[in-house]
């Protein structure tokens, strides 16, 4: 397998950068290992997935951020599961959790979101867990498109847990206006449920038009991460991408 590009600035002041998505089961799993995928991986972005939201959450998930070599962005309890972790690489310019309404019976839903500066350029990113059940995951779906529209920001990723598979209405609604970056640009393992033996991908990350794919996948071979340690650290695999923004 290829190496993905490190992150870094180029000479037009456009930034090359590397985004995971990952749900962490509120880690209810191995800690250690979980932070070692991470932290092998060297996000610029991290889009989280069920990170914990119950006693101490705010600690949880700053203790994992700093065994990741990351700091919490925002996200967590207040969006119910989503989160957004950073690189001091990236400048911080304003963050929003967005709560979605609530479905009796059904797991409240939320988005982590936040307007970034890296380099020369500016990023709109999102992180979601979307619905379990099918109508209300396409509802959702069209609630991320409108908020990416509504952050004011011309490039923008989203990724997280889908719950659903790419050919899925809510799959097929974020593909027609954004960019599924698996699909522009394999790379790596493709399949992120489960890790004890991965057979549907449900799990992506996106990014607006202007934004090139330079790769993206599961980082199943990438160096510093084991078959051991994405087996231990959660339920789901991680999504990796190398993303070139261009400067704003």
């Amino acid at each position: 397998m290829s190496l993905l590009p490190n992150s870094h600035t180029e000479p037009d002041g456009s930034a090359v950068i590397r985004v995971l998505s990952y749900n962490i089961r509120s880690l209810r799993d191995d800690t250690d290992a979980l932070a070692r995928v991470i932290k092998a991986c060297a996000p610029d972005l991290v889009l989280i997935q069920e990170a914990p939201r119950f006693f101490r959450w705010r600690k949880k998930l700053a203790r994992l951020a700093l065994a990741s070599d990351l700091v919490v962005v925002t996200g967590g309890a207040t969006t119910t599961g989503p989160a957004i972790l950073s690189s001091l690489r990236v400048g911080v310019e304003r963050t929003e959790d967005v709560l979605l309404p609530p479905t009796p019976g059904l797991h409240r839903r939320g988005f982590a979101t936040a307007v970034v500066r890296i380099a020369g350029t500016r990023l709109g990113v999102l992180s979601c867990h979307l619905s379990l059940q099918k109508e209300e995951r396409l509802e959702q779906s069209g609630m991320l498109l409108d908020r990416l529209a509504g952050m004011g920001v011309e490039h923008m990723v989203a990724g997280g847990d889908l719950n659903e598979r790419p050919d899925g209405p809510a799959f097929r609604r974020l593909t027609a206006g954004l960019t599924d970056c698996r699909a522009a640009a394999p790379w790596g393992g493709e399949h992120t449920w489960t890790p004890a033996d991965p057979y549907q991908r449900i799990d992506a990350i996106f990014a607006t038009k202007g934004i090139e794919v330079l790769g993206c996948g599961v980082p199943s071979d990438h160096p510093g991460v084991s078959d051991a340690d994405l087996r231990a650290a959660t339920d789901h695999l991680p999504v990796l991408a190398a993303l070139r923004v261009p400067a704003s």
